[in-house]
């Protein structure tokens, strides 16, 4: 599904099974393969950032890195901005994995809108090195941020 400069993807969720008994003991998400063709640069960085509940990460943009996110704990919401000045909201969460590309120059936040912290596992196409003043911190006006304040 691609939501004009952000493309979001399904992820393929499948149930594990005990080698005793077949009984299912959990799942695997896949998040990349190289022959998907998903991503078009293979990843050189790979992490996980986490929120706190309520807590906002960005808004910032990378000038040059291409991430790929996936929701692997909690729940999030992505907040982009698009090159018109448009918002686009991807509300995500570990129980129905996808893949949310955020491409280079285009503002991002993650919001956590849950009540546990939440993890996301980051792909990027560039690695990251300190003070390689890659990524832009952002103010966006015009938001609402606090519709997603948690009580």
């Amino acid at each position: 599904m691609a939501i004009k400069n952000t493309l979001v993807i399904k992820l393929e969720k499948h149930a594990t099974k005990d080698i005793r008994d077949s009984h299912t003991n959990g799942d695997l998400t896949v998040i990349w393969r190289d022959w998907d063709n998903i991503i078009k640069k293979t990843p050189k960085m790979v992490y996980v950032s986490s929120v706190n509940p309520g807590e906002i990460k960005g808004p910032h943009l990378h000038k040059n890195r291409t991430s790929y996110f996936s929701c692997i704990h909690g729940k999030v919401v992505f907040v982009i901005k698009d090159k018109d000045g448009d918002f686009e909201e991807i509300e995500v969460d570990s129980e129905k994995p996808v893949l949310v590309c955020v491409p280079n120059g285009i503002t991002s936040a993650h919001v956590n809108v849950g009540k546990e912290q939440a993890r996301i596992l980051v792909l990027a196409d560039i690695a990251w090195r300190p003070n390689d003043n890659e990524m832009i911190n952002v103010k966006i006006d015009g938001y609402d941020w606090n519709k997603w304040k948690i009580n």
